[in-house]
């Protein structure tokens, strides 16, 4: 599958995402991929609310792998990353990373496998063509 480029996601570090430490906890990376995920899909005009009501389907975490690096902490700037690295008719492999705006640094890298499932019986089934191209093309 190629790639044009990854999109792009800034979020900011705020006290509730750190822990007693004063960074970034670590289940807090999700939750910037999960946001940076959604952005990408509503930058492509495919809104998550929508696309559950037009297709009777949604996206789905399978599986995660996430890599620590360097930690980040309150008030940091962060570049959060969303890229298509596998594809299939069901399911993609979605790059992300955590960057320091600032400097570039990679902070926090995972592997994010989502799934296509049928919302009502949420069975596996086949990403609608018109998605997995808008998906294809970023």
């Amino acid at each position: 599958m190629t790639q044009q480029r990854a999109f792009t996601w800034p979020v900011r570090v705020y006290w509730e995402d750190t822990d007693a430490g004063g960074i970034v906890f670590y289940a807090n990376y999700l939750k910037f991929f999960e946001r940076a995920r959604t952005e990408w899909l509503r930058a492509l005009g495919i809104g998550q609310h929508g696309l559950k009501e037009r297709t009777g389907g949604m996206f789905v975490v399978l599986e995660t792998s996430v890599r620590y690096v360097k930690p980040a902490r309150l008030d940091d700037e962060l570049l959060v990353t969303a890229e298509v690295k596998e594809g299939g008719r069901a399911s993609l492999i979605i790059d992300q990373q955590a960057l320091d705006a600032a400097t570039g640094a990679l902070l926090c890298q995972g592997n994010i496998r989502i799934g296509w499932v049928e919302a009502a019986t949420l069975r596996p089934a086949r990403i609608p063509a018109d998605i997995l191209e808008a998906l294809k093309q970023r």
